[in-house]
């Protein structure tokens, strides 16, 4: 799972807002309006960034003008509005934002890490801080600024870019495991989602786990006949 391109090739394409930080191709996808282009790179790690309150797209927006791959996760939700529901579109983890960049990008753009002027976007440096990680020492960091398996990232981006209103985020208490196997989602919405089968809320759903930031994410329902298990 080196590029989320490559592994569409073998699932099935999907399109994801926010990923593509130069030219953004037509869209594939009315869901989220823009296609997946993202080219992995051995000395870039994607960070966890926290962005100050109801930031999160402002710096996302910005991160993506410095030609940054950024990415806020998204789902829809119903609101009344003058007494009415409205579908709208709202942020699944408030206040984080996950950026893919080398440790000298990260400090450039993250507040208090170089001065305001030194940044291509000095907005950014009163937006963002770190998610620090603080069950490890860094070489430079006693706690060091919390990165995410690109794997797991990967895996996350395909579960949640669908903006799906049936994502949801759960605690260990929230769920069951209905396995121990790990399977791949092999048609549907969220095809090429792994992880594990749970029962929540009634239904049946993928379980996508973002190990180092303790977050536990869930699709919506997928039927067995759409689950493979994985060797």
């Amino acid at each position: 799972m080196h590029t989320l391109s490559n592994v569409n090739e073998a699932t099935s394409p999907i399109s994801c807002s926010g990923l593509t930080p130069i030219a953004i191709p037509p869209a594939t996808d009315s869901r989220s309006g823009v296609s997946v282009d993202y080219v992995p790179d051995a000395n870039k790690k994607w960070y966890v960034l926290r962005a100050s309150y109801g930031r999160e797209l402002l710096a996302e927006g910005l991160l993506i003008q410095g030609h940054v791959y950024a990415y806020v996760a998204k789902q829809y939700r119903y609101v009344e509005v003058k007494g009415h529901p409205k579908r709208v579109l709202e942020t699944l983890i408030s206040n984080l934002v996950f950026a893919y960049l080398t440790p000298s990008e990260a400090a450039m753009f993250v507040n208090n890490n170089l001065p305001t002027e030194s940044s291509p976007i000095p907005q950014l440096s009163s937006i963002l801080s770190f998610y620090y990680d603080h069950f490890s020492e860094g070489e430079s960091w006693r706690n060091p600024p919390l990165t995410v398996p690109e794997r797991e990232m990967l895996n996350f981006i395909r579960a949640t870019c669908t903006y799906d209103e049936h994502l949801l985020l759960l605690h260990g208490g929230d769920f069951h495991f209905k396995t121990d196997d790990e399977v791949e989602v092999v048609a549907g919405q969220f095809k090429g989602v792994r992880g594990r089968v749970i029962r929540a809320r009634g239904q049946q759903r993928v379980l996508v786990t973002l190990s180092q930031l303790n977050c536990l994410c869930a699709t919506a329902y997928i039927p067995s006949a759409f689950l493979q298990k994985i060797n």
